[in-house]
């Protein structure tokens, strides 16, 4: 049975055709009955459906704005500006259309590139960091593009904002998973953090069917939390094989499970396969951040998810060592790295 096959069978009541909804409304009470009231939705959607809309997240939509303005001034500079900072061996810069190919995926044979761009900035590391003196994979500096004054502004504080979110989840996921709310607090005290500003161009009509914005996948991590446009073309499979749409919802997030999460719930919660197909005839951006354990983490089911008497379903295995077998496999940059 492979990766995507395991994942279908988790859910428990039968295909979705829907995306839930999450009012995050309660959790920002302070109260143990509002953490507990968002966790119960948390535990339905995740092990059933592996997405959903968060709504009432906090994070002020002036804000949210301003991270797509900045993303299509970006993404409109000139390509020799873009490409003067092509993503780095730290994973940083810009990631030219045609360089990312899907290859781990386990739900789709996938040999096309996939039709998008992108800036991807992640945590910060200063020359002097414990991580790069030690050579940490992707532990280093951000890049950033010259004639953009404002864009790192605008985007390093759209991190912090995402960055502060994803903590208060991460408690209300260890509730969801009857644990305490800080049993998972130690993988995210320097939490590895992507944030990637994604620019999908129309595609033709008539272009193949194995062609894709984003090819059938799950992701590799704990949380993927996406701002998206109107544009829509994000679709999520469920059980019975089906394509659902994951349309724009005004001042809402997209929320999915990924792998690592599937692993430490021990199967319990889902990473759901999803794509992304742009036949809009126009142009669409999101902007996903991705919200993952530290890279030096040990990932093994927690006790809650594997009860006294039962086996756990995964191995244990680092962050590190998972996360950066997909990034070699799957771009460009990181191959010829690897064999100059």
């Amino acid at each position: 049975m492979d990766w995507g096959e395991q994942n279908m069978k988790t859910s428990r009541h039968g295909p979705f055709s829907e995306i839930p909804i999450i009012d995050l409304a309660p959790l920002h009470l302070g109260t143990k009955a509002g953490v507990e009231q968002v966790a119960q939705a948390v535990d339905y959607a995740y092990s059933q459906v592996g997405f959903a809309y968060l709504i009432n997240h906090g994070v002020d939509q002036t804000l949210v704005d301003r991270l797509f303005a900045s993303s299509a001034e970006f993404h409109g500079l000139p390509r020799e500006a873009k490409m003067a900072i092509e993503v780095n061996e730290h994973h940083r810069g810009f990631i030219p259309i045609n360089t990312s190919t899907t290859r781990t995926s386990s739900v789709a044979e996938v040999t096309k590139p996939n039709q998008s761009e992108s800036f991807m900035m992640m945590h910060e590391r200063a020359s002097d960091d414990p991580d790069v003196i030690a050579g940490v994979p992707l532990a280093g500096p951000n890049q950033w593009p010259a004639d953009l004054p404002n864009f790192r502004e605008t985007v390093t504080r759209y991190n912090a904002a995402l960055s502060n979110l994803g903590h208060k989840l991460v408690q209300v996921i260890s509730v969801a998973l009857g644990a305490a709310p800080d049993a998972l607090d130690k993988y995210f005290e320097r939490p590895t953090t992507f944030l990637r500003l994604l620019y999908y161009p129309p595609q033709p009509p008539q272009s193949p069917d194995d062609l894709y914005g984003s090819a059938p996948h799950t992701d590799y991590g704990f949380i993927t939390i996406l701002a998206q446009d109107e544009v829509g073309g994000l679709q999520v499979r469920n059980t019975a094989g089906q394509w659902i749409d994951a349309p724009y919802m005004p001042g809402a997030f997209v929320m999915n499970t990924a792998d690592i999460l599937h692993r430490l719930s021990n199967g319990r919660f889902i990473s759901t396969p999803h794509r992304v197909i742009n036949r809009s005839g126009r142009e669409r951006y999101s902007n996903p951040f991705f919200f993952d354990p530290n890279m030096s983490a040990l990932i093994e089911p927690l006790a809650s998810g594997a009860p006294q008497g039962t086996m756990p379903k995964f191995e244990s295995v680092i962050y590190r060592d998972y996360l950066m077998e997909r990034l070699n496999a799957n771009h460009a940059q990181h191959q010829e790295r690897d064999h100059p």
